[in-house]
C-alpha cells in the first residue's frame, strides 16, 4: 500500500498556550489524502472565518509561524514535517512575486533553486521558464516587473513560478479572492488545465461555494469553535476537467451541487454539523 500524501493524527494546534491569549485554531484534526497516480487531487476547503483554513495549509506548509503542533503529527508522505520542503509549494491570497524581479526571472527563480533536483542546466532554466510563462498567458511580458501587471496577471506569475518546479502538494490559500469576478473564471479554468499536468494534490482554501463545487474533488466543510473538519463532500460534485467554469454555473448538477454545499456550510457555520 502506497504511503499516503498528507496526514493529520489528531492534530491540534494552540497559539499562545499558557497564556491569557491562547487561542485554539484547530481541534483534533484527521484526514489522511492518499496519492492518486496519473491524475492528482483537488480539495476545496470551506468554512467560517476563525474556523483554521490557513492554519491547516501553513502546518502542511511546514511555516515556522506553525510549528510544531500542540498535539497529533501532521505527515508528508510518511514523513513528519518539521519545516517547508520543495515538495510542497504555496500560492497566496496576496499576489507574491519579488518586486525586483522581472516575469521571467520570477518564475526562473524556483527551477533555478531547483535546479540539480531536477538535472537542468541554466540553459534549460531559461526554456522552461519562458514556456511556463506561455502555458499562463504571459507571453510577451517576460520582461516586465510586477508592479507593471495586473492582479490577475501577477496571479499567473505566482502559478508559473509554483507549478514550474512540479511540486507534488500545491497549496492555495484563496488565491482568486482579490480578483474581479471575470479574471476569476479565467484563473479557475487555467488552474484546472494545468494541475493535472503536474499530478498534484491541491488543496485550495476558497471562501466561494461555487468555486468549491467547480474545482474541488471534494469539499471540506470546517467548523469553528474551535476549527475542525465538519463535513466532507465527494459524491455529488460533477468532474471540472474540460468543462468552462462559465458554463458549468448554469448546469443542473452543478446548481443542484452548489445547493446542498451551501446548506452544509450553514449548519457547520451554526454548529449544528
Amino acid at each position: 500500500m502506497s504511503v499516503p500524501v498528507v496526514q493529520f493524527k489528531n492534530v491540534s494546534k494552540i497559539f499562545d498556550a499558557g497564556t491569557p491569549k491562547a487561542f485554539t485554531a484547530l481541534k483534533d484534526v484527521s484526514f489522511t489524502v492518499n496519492d492518486k497516480p496519473d491524475h492528482g487531487e483537488m480539495i476545496a476547503i470551506l468554512g467560517p472565518s476563525g474556523c483554521g483554513k490557513s492554519t491547516l495549509l501553513n502546518l502542511i506548509a511546514g511555516f515556522a509561524s506553525h510549528l510544531p503542533v500542540t498535539e497529533g503529527e501532521v505527515l508528508v508522505r510518511g514523513n513528519l514535517v518539521t519545516g517547508p520542503g520543495w515538495d510542497r509549494g504555496m500560492i497566496f491570497q496576496k499576489y507574491s512575486s519579488f518586486p525586483h524581479l522581472t516575469v521571467l526571472k520570477n518564475v526562473a527563480f524556483g527551477l533555478d533553486m531547483n535546479r540539480e533536483r531536477l538535472g537542468l542546466s541554466r540553459a534549460d532554466v531559461t526554456t522552461l521558464a519562458h514556456d511556463w510563462i506561455k502555458r499562463v498567458g504571459l507571453a510577451g511580458h517576460e520582461h516586465k516587473y510586477p508592479k507593471q501587471l495586473s492582479g490577475g496577471q501577477q496571479q499567473r506569475v505566482a502559478i508559473a513560478r509554483t507549478l514550474a518546479v512540479r511540486p507534488s502538494i500545491l497549496l492555495m490559500d484563496e488565491p482568486f479572492s482579490a480578483l474581479d469576478e471575470p479574471t476569476r473564471i479565467d484563473m479557475q479554468r487555467l488552474l484546472v488545465e494545468l494541475w493535472q499536468d503536474v499530478e498534484a494534490t491541491v488543496f485550495i482554501v476558497t471562501h466561494s461555494i461555487q468555486e468549491a463545487v467547480f474545482l474541488g474533488d471534494r469539499i471540506w466543510i470546517m467548523g469553528t469553535n474551535p476549527g475542525h473538519l465538519a463535513v466532507e463532500i465527494n459524491d455529488i460534485l460533477p468532474p471540472s476537467n474540460g468543462v468552462d467554469p462559465a458554463v458549468a454555473m448554469t448546469d443542473p448538477a452543478y446548481l443542484q451541487a452548489i445547493k446542498i454545499v451551501g446548506e452544509e456550510f450553514e449548519r457547520a457555520a451554526m454548529g449544528t454539523s
